[in-house]
């Protein structure tokens, strides 16, 4: 028994030694420039690694210093740098052949900056170029199109996307991780992404890719599940700060490509948004159940699908997007029918809608038809505007019409302000909303009718018209009836949308009753040639035969 222990020992011994002298006996590093010429070949463009160490144990090579180099189109600063690089061989082949057989290779820590011109060509679209031609082999290895790793991983890195030669800030990723199995640039690979992202939350992308696109390596063709949490939309650097758009998200969705045509089809859930440079973040939840695709040539894509829900509050937005260098330029129609104005009337401040101080829109539904074009930080809004059956709960109209007694009689009040309907057509855009067309049914007053703006800091110019029924009807406010018979008194609105003033038009109001009186005078003249009887009785208040 102890000469079997003493011969295992010896044994174990023997081999500790080999283990520990053959890192000294294989100069690794005579297989530099093979590493350095076929990995340029393959990705077409240079390629320099540092010293390389034997590890025995772990079945590895380590590298220090690696760099990849750009498209020189682009930068001439390395595509990808890392400290440290390990690769995976084939002990057997490479000590007893000396030939080195790759079988997994992981980056540490590496700084990968992705790079994206503005006719859509990324700097890594050149990457694949070398891979459609048919290099001949080089000794002890394969052409770069039959490149394959068992395994490649990326693993802690920092990924850095932005524009080349341009001041804007780019955008950062960290702790980006990266796996990828049975690697090829001839065939289809699974892979797994997981990102952390700096402005907060984190991306899970995983499915299959490949093969490797011949002449564009972003055109390859992939299909991926997608998951986002806790996205901060206003620093994430999708959207242009100067748009307002900010609040948390989360996605969960797949997205597709054939090379030429990607698709996406998911749920977008937000939450603390805010829509407008003035707004503040809403208190509810916003569902957007989306399908559109994105054609990577032309750079434009189609919104086929965009359900927009606030709780029981549904819309739809469709149509065309274009991205036209840093900025995306939309083309949308937003159709609403009949959406519950409780659901609403939370989320207005994020929209940047400021309502009279103390008031709030209660019951009743909100329709709107609106066209969305232009740039998405200079956005224009069109479109008709309906609220039916709704409530301004805490504000009297009637007492602020009351202002006006010198035109109208006793003015009804009543803390809140019942809305039969109202209608508009609207624009909103950078220098301010426009309110044409309004017509305003208020069961105790009237109807108002009028048109006006609203500026960007919320103060109002609108040149208003009361046609007033029953108590609220003066003495003046019949005479000023504009010719219509129905008492309409000229008023305008000023102040701001959170303080509102009504004051009478006074210069309306004269005009009116201009009007009125020439057409008293006219009316005489002309009775005058057909009746002098009738005229001249008419003229003393005596009753026409």
């Amino acid at each position: 028994m102890k000469t079997i222990l003493k011969i295992v020992a010896i044994a174990f011994a023997i081999l500790l030694v080999i283990l520990v002298a053959l890192p000294f006996l294989i100069d690794v590093n005579s297989f530099r420039p093979t590493i350095e010429s076929e990995l340029s070949t393959a990705l077409g463009r240079p390629v320099t690694i540092g010293n390389l160490k034997l590890s025995i144990l772990s079945g590895g090579v380590g590298v220090d210093n690696i760099a990849i180099g750009d498209d020189p189109a682009f930068s001439k600063d390395p595509f990808i740098t890392a400290n440290s690089l390990k690769v995976g061989v084939e002990l057997i082949p490479l000590i007893f052949h000396k030939q080195l057989n790759v079988t997994e290779i992981t980056l540490q820590q590496p700084e990968i900056t992705l790079l994206k011109g503005d006719n859509g060509k990324w700097n890594f679209s050149s990457i694949s170029a070398a891979s459609g031609n048919n290099a001949a082999p080089q000794s002890g290895g394969a052409s770069p199109a039959n490149l394959s790793i068992a395994k490649l991983k990326i693993s802690d890195g920092k990924l850095i996307v932005g524009k080349p030669r341009s001041s804007a800030k780019p955008q950062v990723y960290d702790k980006v991780n990266i796996d990828v199995t049975n690697f090829s640039f001839t065939s289809q690979f699974p892979f797994e992404l997981k990102v952390h992202l700096l402005s907060g939350g984190d991306a899970d992308i995983s499915g299959k890719a490949g093969p490797i696109s011949a002449t564009d390596a972003a055109k390859t063709p992939f299909e991926a599940d997608v998951k986002v949490s806790g996205l901060d939309i206003g620093t994430s650097g999708f959207i242009d700060p100067a748009s307002g758009i900010a609040g948390l998200a989360d996605f969960d969705g797949t997205l597709t490509s054939d090379g030429s045509q990607a698709k996406a089809i998911g749920k977008f859930t937000g939450t603390k948004l805010k829509f407008s440079p003035k707004g503040t973040p809403g208190p509810k939840t916003v569902v957007i159940t989306h399908a559109a695709t994105f054609d990577l040539a032309k750079q434009s894509g189609a919104l086929t699908q965009g359900d927009v829900a606030i709780g029981t509050a549904v819309a739809h937005l469709t149509g065309t997007f274009q991205i036209q260098g840093d900025t995306q330029v939309l083309n949308m129609k937003l159709d609403a029918p009949d959406m519950p104005v409780d659901e609403l009337a939370a989320m207005l401040p994020s929209m940047g809608v400021v309502l009279p101080s103390g008031s709030q829109l209660k019951g009743g539904t909100l329709s709107a038809n609106l066209s969305i074009v232009g740039p998405v930080d200079k956005l224009v809004i069109t479109g008709p505007v309906k609220l039916a059956n709704t409530k301004l709960a805490g504000f009297d109209l009637g007492s602020k019409l009351g202002a006006l007694s010198t035109f109208a009689g006793k003015a009804v009040s009543d803390p809140d302000t019942s809305i039969q309907n109202v209608s508009l057509s609207a624009r909103v855009a950078p220098e301010g909303t426009k309110a044409n067309d309004i017509n305003l049914t208020v069961p105790a007053i009237g109807v108002i009718t009028g048109a006006g703006t609203v500026s960007p800091a919320g103060a109002l110019d609108f040149k208003m018209v009361a046609a007033l029924k029953g108590g609220v009807v003066g003495g003046l406010s019949q005479v000023a009836s504009l010719g219509s018979g129905k008492g309409g008194i000229p008023f305008s609105i000023d102040g701001t949308t959170s303080s509102p003033h009504f004051v009478p038009d006074m210069k309306g109001m004269a005009g009116g009753m201009a009007k009125n009186a020439l057409g008293q005078v006219s009316g005489v003249k002309n009775e005058l040639k057909t009746n002098p009887a009738n005229a001249i009785g008419g003229l003393f208040g005596k009753k026409k035969p």
